[in-house]
């Protein structure tokens, strides 16, 4: 379904574009687009390998295990029908923990095991279940402390505190998660 919106943006561009006259604009866009998205890849890559091994170590070291005890009595009215000490419920906590860091890219292994291990206690295999949901709702919503990634982004453009942000962060993730969260009850009660 994903292929199909970005071809029709595509093909409605390059239309909108000749209609209006303002081909040139769209080949040096295409053109440098192709340069500057290296370009930021690669300013990217060596923070988010940083963050990434930062992310490693502390989860080799016992902290992000230490993160994922320390909101396990947050999640757990989030999904009574798991077990304290399932995996799927430590792999939550460790999916939630690593997005909490704004580590993104360290979050989702244990977002797909958790999926995984929540899939296999799903009765239905057609259906997702209300614990499904409520995670993907939540993996969605990305609550953030730190917002690692958008950070890197805005240093890598050019900011001279790329840090500035983390209270809008705070708010607008915190509101998604609850409006969110809200709405997921919310129908689920309906069933």
């Amino acid at each position: 379904m994903l292929n199909y919106i970005w071809s029709g943006l595509i093909i409605l561009s390059i239309i909108c574009a000749m209609i209006f006259g303002n081909t040139q604009e769209l080949s040096t866009a295409l053109l440098n687009s192709g340069t500057s998205s290296i370009e930021l890849l690669m300013k990217m890559a060596g923070i988010m390998c940083l963050w990434s091994g930062i992310m490693k170590i502390a989860e080799e070291s016992g902290f992000t295990s230490m993160i994922a005890k320390l909101f396990s009595p947050l999640l757990r009215p989030l999904f009574p029908r798991l077990k304290k000490d399932s995996p799927a419920f430590k792999c939550i906590t460790m999916n939630i923990s690593a997005n909490l860091l704004g580590l993104g890219n360290a979050a989702t292994p244990f977002g797909l095991k958790a999926m995984e291990h929540l899939h296999t206690l799903n009765g239905r295999r057609d259906t997702a279940s209300n614990e499904m949901v409520i995670f993907v709702v939540m993996n969605t919503a990305s609550l953030q402390l730190i917002p690692t990634t958008i950070a890197t982004l805005r240093q890598a453009y050019g900011s001279t505190d790329p840090f500035n942000i983390i209270v809008p962060v705070w708010i607008s993730s915190a509101t998604a998660l609850a409006v969110a969260l809200i709405i997921a009850f919310s129908l689920n009660l309906k069933k």
